[in-house]
């Protein structure tokens, strides 16, 4: 709440990449939509990696640490007026960062005594953009509270298509219960894709508790082999990676303290899948048509689906497209002459 509500105040003052590396270039609809965002939501924008997924017209979208609201309005404009989207980020109300200021209801004081919290940013912009989309009512809405306890916020159950989140899920103490939440609030056949900072090693106890390295979302990464054992308790598929890229680090003073320690920035995909949707391996057939990626759909670092072409997948992979908004995407046939099997992470 500090880093981001009082020492951020633009994307220039972090020490590292960690929450600026783009994992591959955006598609065009997505660089039109962000056009289209209010320039101050764009300047205290902190996120990483690329969480805007295919296929998403009507779609509900959670998005867990929305921070300023970036995403969830390149989100509200792909989802279209009939979708909806969700932002929800711990940041409090307005908070005064200068030294010896204090608030008083007699005196508006200059810009620079006060710093809006992300929350307060993304909400102030609501109508600016639903005009700016045409949207006769907003599809969009930003709540206060913690992703790791979506049900104080009133987050029911099996309420959202998509879950994404954006470079914050190394700033939550408890990342099991994290995706527990996000795992209860999916529909059958939802998914989960987010961007997030991954850690070679588990962390030092020296690493863990620096402030700065907190902040810059290093200190809370997840050891990449221990994303695959808290998915799977918690009843997600294994995870697809998407892309993954190195982050580096412009301090001597933290890359002092990190040591040998290697850190990626990187995208995956969970999908919750129904049991009844679980069968062997298939060959799958792609039918082109999803805005933005018409003749070929990069699913993850495995498949790529090109427009027609027959492919063949492993069972899991074949259960995730027949449950998930996919589905209509492809034909899918059962069988398949040379399942590909998983490959690894980082």
């Amino acid at each position: 709440q500090d880093y981001y509500g009082k020492t951020l105040q633009k994307s220039e003052d972090l020490k590292t990449n960690a929450c600026i590396t783009l994992a591959r270039p955006l598609p065009k609809a997505v660089r039109d939509a962000l056009e289209h965002v209010h320039e101050e939501v764009v300047a205290r924008y902190y996120g990483c990696g690329l969480v805007i997924p295919e296929c998403l017209t009507s779609c509900w979208v959670l998005d867990l640490g929305s921070g300023s609201g970036r995403d969830c309005y390149l989100l509200s404009q792909l989802v279209g007026e009939w979708g909806h989207v969700t932002g929800i980020d711990m940041t409090e109300s307005q908070v005064w960062h200068r030294a010896g200021a204090s608030p008083c209801p007699s005196i508006n004081p200059p810009p620079s005594f006060l710093s809006s919290s992300q929350v307060e940013v993304a909400k102030k912009h609501i109508a600016y953009h639903m005009d700016k989309f045409g949207y006769r009512k907003p599809n969009v809405e930003f709540l206060q509270g913690y992703m790791e306890k979506l049900g104080d916020a009133g987050l029911a159950d099996e309420s959202y298509d998509i879950v994404v989140s954006n470079c914050v899920i190394n700033l939550a103490p408890d990342k099991r219960a994290v995706l527990q939440e996000a795992y209860r609030v999916l529909k059958h056949g939802g998914a989960m894709y987010f961007s997030d900072v991954y850690a070679s090693q588990r962390l030092s106890e020296a690493v863990q508790k620096h402030r700065v390295l907190w902040g810059e979302c290093l200190a809370g990464a997840l050891y990449w082999r221990d994303l695959y054992s808290i998915a799977e308790e918690v009843g997600f598929s294994p995870p697809c990676l998407v892309t993954a890229s190195p982050i580096t680090i412009g301090s001597k003073e933290l890359e002092d303290i990190v040591g040998d320690c290697r850190f990626v920035s990187a995208t995956f995909r969970l999908f919750k899948v129904p049991v009844s949707s679980r069968a062997g391996p298939g060959q799958v057939i792609y039918n082109g048509g999803i805005v933005g990626h018409e003749r070929e759909l990069v699913f993850d670092a495995n498949f790529t689906f090109k427009e027609g072409e027959a492919v063949d997948v492993d069972a899991e992979t074949a259960a995730i497209l027949r449950s998930s908004r996919f589905a209509e995407e492809f034909l899918i046939r059962a069988g398949g002459a040379n399942a590909a099997a998983p490959q690894g992470c980082c």
